[in-house]
């Protein structure tokens, strides 16, 4: 699978932040773990991404996994926190959530540079450090 770059990414959300990075991160590893098609074999549910910047994961999310608003295969939910289940008919689903540093880390946020800087660090991490993952049956 090809890897969505962060210039394609910038391209298509505008600017770079942690919480477009973390979409992608999540819209990858949900695909991999469900050994699910981009475009049409997947559907995801986000929780807790009502706002802004937090609902800039959505755009990461649509990137990664070509889930949309237009195919319906994508939904936006009201939560307290970040929660995204990805559901491939065949294959069950899973459950990400965000650990507990990572939260940590972005509230710690004050300035748009330092967002940034996160972002760039997130990319390159391993998408299983920073996501709870939970397998449904």
């Amino acid at each position: 699978m090809k890897r969505v770059s962060l210039k394609e990414a910038i391209k298509f959300h505008g600017h770079l932040g942690p919480y477009l990075v973390l979409g992608i991160l999540a819209g990858e590893l949900g695909l991999e773990k469900l050994k699910a098609k981009k475009y049409f074999g997947l559907d995801v549910s986000v929780w807790g991404a009502d706002h802004k910047p937090r609902s800039c994961l959505i755009d990461g999310l649509q990137l990664s996994t070509g889930s949309t608003y237009g195919k319906g295969n994508i939904k936006k939910l009201q939560g307290n926190r970040i929660k995204i289940v990805f559901n491939n008919n065949d294959c069950g689903k899973i459950t990400l959530t965000l650990k507990d540093e990572l939260i940590n880390n972005l509230n710690a946020l004050k300035r748009h540079a330092d967002s940034e800087a996160l972002a760039r660090k997130l990319f390159k991490a391993a998408a299983s450090g920073l996501f709870n993952l939970k397998t449904n049956t």
